[in-house]
């Protein structure tokens, strides 16, 4: 068994879902693994990963509307105002959905379906600079 270790940078220009897909792919495929487990995780608080549809953008739309929805700003139940309306929902949304992701690998491929990508979904309306740790574990 071999492991390998890398940090993706991803530059979000305010809420929505970037797509890194391709550029996981091109890392896994240099690595020279054949089969194995990719584990991916979000070092913040206010964002996320998913793996969703990489197809139909009214899927990404929808999905911010949804989560808009459920979990609103300046809603007066939050007592954590400090970095602004949109801090603490986008850490509600945060749980909701997952800091950590792993997908198996075969044939040097990652094992995702048909119409999947891997998405960070940031939750802030700034522009932030966002981290994913990954680490490849296989041969």
């Amino acid at each position: 068994m071999r492991q390998l270790h890398h940090i993706f940078e991803i530059s979000c220009h305010g809420q929505g879902l970037y797509d890194f897909t391709a550029e996981v792919a091109r890392w896994l495929a240099a690595s020279g693994m054949r089969d194995g487990l990719l584990t991916l995780f979000v070092r913040h608080t206010s964002a996320s990963l998913v793996v969703q549809e990489n197809a139909d953008p009214d899927v990404q739309a929808d999905l911010l509307r949804f989560l808009a929805r459920l979990v609103p700003e300046n809603d007066p139940i939050y007592r954590h105002t400090l970095e602004g309306p949109d801090d603490m929902p986008a850490h509600i949304r945060a749980v909701l959905t997952q800091t950590q992701l792993s997908i198996p690998f075969q044939a040097g491929r990652m094992l995702l379906g048909t119409w999947q990508g891997i998405y960070l979904f940031e939750h802030r309306r700034a522009a932030h600079r966002r981290q994913v740790a990954a680490h490849l574990l296989g041969e």
